[in-house]
């Protein structure tokens, strides 16, 4: 079984053909798969969906591109976190690439995400993009580590990585680490620990090859599987497995299919 433990399913490309997509996920062995919160006004549809289904889990947050939006308490957070399908804290951290003054507001608003995680011991689910020195600086000066969580669809290098798996974070792999440029992420794809790896479409975004350039969903997180199992020399079995096992030892909330 895998699991897919990064998704947007209630964005419109892939919630107009929900019943289709869940078929297809348990067609490809998905047993599993998280909506990520990215927003307040939207969470009332991703916990629906949560509850529709055993398969499915949620969490609780503001995506820092988002301004136009809630911005947050630590109680609110804490509060919503609190619903029983709900298994983390995020999408949160710190994006400059949009946001290329670097605001303050972005980094406050991940403070109190990281503070929310440490309260309900829920672990953190962070994005990261031309941000990483910074995201790195406040996770060590917030005391992340304390509750852990995955840097969701990694794309930076070795030495980054290397300080994300020394707070003890686990990295996630998208449909990037398949593309034929993608040399950076595979090569960390490759010197990951095993039993800290995640894999995650982030669908309906970055479909893998032989997909890529379409709609991405759950259903292809197999695909990733498959490119780590050849990158690293090993059958995709193991890495089903260590995934698997690396999710539920992570997300303790989530129940692990019979």
């Amino acid at each position: 079984m895998l699991v897919d433990s990064h998704c947007h399913l209630d964005f419109p490309d892939l919630l107009e053909e929900l019943p289709s997509v869940l078929q297809r996920m348990q067609t490809n062995g998905v047993g599993c798969a998280v909506c990520i919160g990215v927003n307040l006004e939207d969470l009332p549809s991703i916990l629906q969906l949560a509850e529709s289904d055993p398969r499915l889990y949620a969490t609780v947050g503001v995506h820092p591109e988002y301004t136009d939006v809630e911005d947050p308490s630590v109680d609110r957070l804490v509060d919503l976190a609190m619903h029983p399908k709900v298994i983390g804290i995020g999408e949160t951290g710190l994006d400059y690439y949009w946001q290329k003054d670097k605001p303050e507001w972005q980094r406050e608003r991940f403070r109190r995400h990281i503070a929310a995680a440490k309260r309900c011991n829920k672990p953190l689910i962070i994005h990261t993009r031309d941000s990483a020195s910074d995201t790195l600086r406040l996770m060590q000066e917030e005391n992340a580590d304390a509750v852990g969580g995955v840097m969701h669809c990694f794309t930076e290098n070795w030495e980054i990585a290397s300080q994300a798996l020394d707070l003890g974070f686990y990295l996630s792999f998208s449909g990037i680490v398949t593309f034929k440029n993608a040399s950076v992420v595979k090569e960390v794809a490759r010197k990951c620990p095993l039993d800290r790896l995640l894999v995650e479409t982030d669908s309906p975004y970055l479909a893998p090859v032989p997909y890529r350039g379409k709609r991405n969903e759950p259903a292809y997180v197999r695909h990733v599987a498959e490119e780590i199992a050849s990158l690293r020399g090993i059958l995709l079995a193991e890495v089903e497995r260590a995934t698997t096992d690396n999710f539920f030892r992570l997300f303790k909330d989530a129940s692990r299919p019979q």
